[in-house]
């Protein structure tokens, strides 16, 4: 592709500048006003329910037909790279790196509570018998599954595609080139580029309060640590600096290295639940789980209870929507990076199914142990903790297996790790977006990205805690879920403009000469051969 207009700077100014001023803005709105800011982050939730909880729904069912369409179609063995290309990672480090930056924190936060949140008070109907507990668990992995995905592979696809295979800046903006031509380097690219840094900020930052909130729980437990607004913001400094470190270290020196770490002590962990738990029911409960679930896909991915309206939905559905789509670009531009050499098929199988499955075992050897305790009148006080202190949920159910400190100890330095993980993933993504498509920018840049995410997340704390982290998410997921469908229409075009899948030529699109890296590559060496 045309490649002469990539910025050979540092720093995308406008971007930079811009998405750093009005992140400043609104840390300075929420941490000097934050009674005001509390009451208009839930007077705007509401609204945003009320108003377009039917347009998250919609657009999520069409990320995930897209990409489905997209692994099974003429399309499937394009390379995401030049043809010779292969794979920069092997298998065990891409699916460690894609599941601890994907939901790490969510799953150590929410994979108790919020299994036995829809048991004990599901959307519609009574709680606490068999029939909740199924519907608990097919609604968790609802909220978990192949569509929170598919929003990610959409991004991630994309600027894998046009920046591996025909050498645009690794940017979102790039995603746009088949539409807009070289006026992705203008204005409307600066705009598009600044919003996905502002739901980049504000995903993670959602992310981090709400592991921030579980690693002050687990303090608690094992140290008595006060649980306070004041104790969590100084974790968030703390453990903000270990992902600086971390992001110093770079992709390979940091991310890599501690994703792995992350991924052998969540094995370790989930094999713990599995051996202690009632192990053959925990097996056969993931199995009629990942039946429920597929067999009600369809029915869940429509339902908004437009018949029995409740805040259930607002509260759940409607909010992991939104914050795996402002989530987007920042894991979409991540497994991007790491996604190099491997084919649209390869890219989306393995991005939806590996981390869904791990995900689904994790759920239900976790949320099952913990609701058959419930049933068995032992696990009352696992309700209590989710009803009252939702982050101690997970402490409270290690209470009732052996080895509770030493895995109350281990799940503490899971959450620190995967915030980690999450934090300087998350500012290498706004880093590179915010150089330019810099695939290694200053490091600087990546300490103040992360200095910045950890000062949001406080703030959103201050601001009024796990219900201004929501509305955050759920607030800047909506101009980018639009942007995501235009991405979706450039990407199908991209790849129709490919004449022959295999061998792809120089093409054009809308008037602008295009080619491909490697059609540059043959005529530099034929023009070589020549001279």
């Amino acid at each position: 592709m045309s490649q002469g207009r990539a910025s050979a700077q540092f720093i995308n100014r406008p971007v930079f500048f811009i998405s750093a001023g009005l992140i400043l803005l609104f840390s300075l709105y929420g941490g000097i006003f934050s009674r005001h800011a509390a009451v208009t982050f839930n007077s705007l939730q509401s609204w945003l329910i009320t108003n377009v909880g039917w347009f998250y729904m919609a657009v999520v069912a069409m990320f995930f037909v897209f990409v489905i369409y997209l692994a099974f179609s003429r399309y499937a063995f394009v390379r995401l790279g030049p043809d010779d290309s292969r794979p920069d990672f092997s298998y065990p480090s891409w699916f460690a790196m894609l599941f601890s930056a994907g939901m790490g924190i969510g799953l150590m936060f929410f994979g108790v509570a919020e299994p036995v949140t829809h048991f004990i008070a599901p959307p519609v109907g009574e709680g606490g018998d068999v029939a909740a507990a199924r519907q608990a668990m097919q609604l968790t992995f609802f909220h978990w599954g192949l569509q929170a995905w598919a929003i990610y592979i959409v991004v991630g696809l994309s600027l894998a595609y046009f920046s591996f295979r025909h050498g645009l800046p690794l940017t979102i903006r790039s995603a746009f080139y088949p539409l807009l031509g070289d006026r992705i380097y203008g204005p409307i690219g600066h705009a598009i580029d600044i919003f996905a840094v502002l739901g980049t900020m504000f995903g993670v930052a959602t992310s981090l309060g709400i592991g921030v909130m579980q690693v002050n729980a687990g303090l608690s437990y094992l140290f008595d640590v006060p649980v306070s607004t004041t104790v969590q913001v100084g974790l968030i400094a703390c453990i903000t600096g270990l992902a600086t470190i971390s992001v110093v270290k770079g992709l390979d020196g940091g991310i890599r290295r501690i994703s792995e770490f992350n991924m052998i002590m969540a094995v370790v962990l989930l094999i713990f639940m599995l051996v202690v738990g009632p192990t053959v029911t925990l097996l056969s409960s993931l199995i009629q789980n990942i039946g429920a679930y597929l067999s009600g896909m369809v029915e869940m991915t429509m339902m908004l209870y437009a018949y029995e309206p409740n805040d259930w939905m607002g509260d759940w559905t409607l909010f992991y929507w939104a914050w795996w789509i402002s989530w987007s670009p920042f894991v979409g531009m991540f497994i991007a990076r790491v996604s190099r050499g491997r084919t649209i098929r390869e890219f989306i199988l393995g991005v939806m199914l590996v981390p869904t499955g791990f995900t689904f075992m994790w759920l239900s050897f976790f949320g099952n142990t913990a609701i058959f305790l419930e049933l068995g009148g032992v696990g009352n006080e696992i309700a209590n903790a989710v009803n009252n202190d939702m982050p101690t949920a997970v402490f409270v159910l290690l209470e009732q297996l052996p080895w509770t400190t030493f895995m109350s100890v281990l799940t503490t330095l899971l959450v620190i790790t995967f915030f980690v993980t999450s934090s300087d993933s998350g500012s290498l993504v706004i880093d590179i977006i915010t150089s330019g498509g810099q695939e290694d920018p200053p490091v600087w840049q990546r300490i103040f990205w992360a200095v910045s995410e950890g000062v949001v997340a406080a703030v959103l704390l201050i601001a009024g805690g796990l219900s201004a982290l929501q509305t955050a998410a759920i607030t800047s997921a909506l101009p980018f879920s639009i942007i995501m469908l235009f991405i979706c229409f450039a990407l199908l075009k991209g790849l129709k403009a490919e004449k022959i899948v295999l061998q792809p030529v120089a093409h054009k699109y809308a008037g602008h000469v295009v080619k491909s890296q490697h059609a540059v590559q043959q005529q530099q060496q034929q023009q070589q051969q020549k001279e």
